[in-house]
């Protein structure tokens, strides 16, 4: 089975296929009397040679998928990691920072609006990695700082990473708002100019 694979490709290949135009190319020859008595000769050299200098196969480009699966798949995380959010205890002030985090990545992951994959890294680096990291980081160190008293409170490291990743998603915001709003002045000169 694996033998008959291999040459059904072999047959289908772009070496065969010069080869066998090569080797047309000599039995023309060969029926114009040009090749003379060694004519399978000829036919069987310009076959190799054309086998020869034929571009090597190219394996497949992967298909990965695009952005709107990447979106899609972002979405279901990011369902999951407000599932875990809702669960995890947290103090009122951090519980705040994170609401304004989970509605602005909400936002930039409604459809529509991010398409670059920069972009969509930094947002799926977020959902993935950085939220539930701080948070769970903040989880293990509460439960030591009971255990040892007067150390510094894990909950300013949180607030400051959730501010962080909050400037990270709000740089992602402004730009989108920045690509809207010129998209709007090109369309408002453009119906203003056809007007003229």
């Amino acid at each position: 089975m694996a033998t008959s694979n291999r040459l059904l490709r072999y047959a289908e290949s772009r070496k065969n296929l010069t080869g066998c135009a090569c080797g047309l190319a000599g039995l023309a020859l060969a029926l114009t009397g040009a090749a003379g008595p060694l004519w399978p000769v000829v036919v069987a050299a310009l076959y190799g040679a054309g086998a020869l200098i034929a571009p090597p196969e190219r394996p497949d480009t992967p298909d990965f998928p695009g952005v709107d699966e990447q979106l899609d798949a972002l979405r279901q995380d990011f369902a999951t990691l407000r599932g875990y959010l809702a669960e995890v205890e947290l103090p009122p002030a951090v519980r705040e920072r994170v609401a304004e985090l989970e509605d602005l990545l909400e936002a930039l992951l409604a459809p529509g609006w991010v398409s670059d994959p920069e972009q969509l890294h930094v947002l799926a680096r977020a959902v993935r990695q950085d939220v539930p990291e701080a948070v769970d980081t903040f989880v293990r160190t509460r439960w030591w700082s009971r255990v040892t008293p007067g150390a510094e409170p894990p909950e300013r490291h949180l607030e400051r990473q959730l501010a962080a990743l909050r400037d990270e998603a709000s740089v992602i915001a402004d730009e989108l708002h920045e690509a809207e709003a010129l998209r709007q002045q090109t369309h408002t000169r453009y119906l203003e100019e056809r007007n003229r």
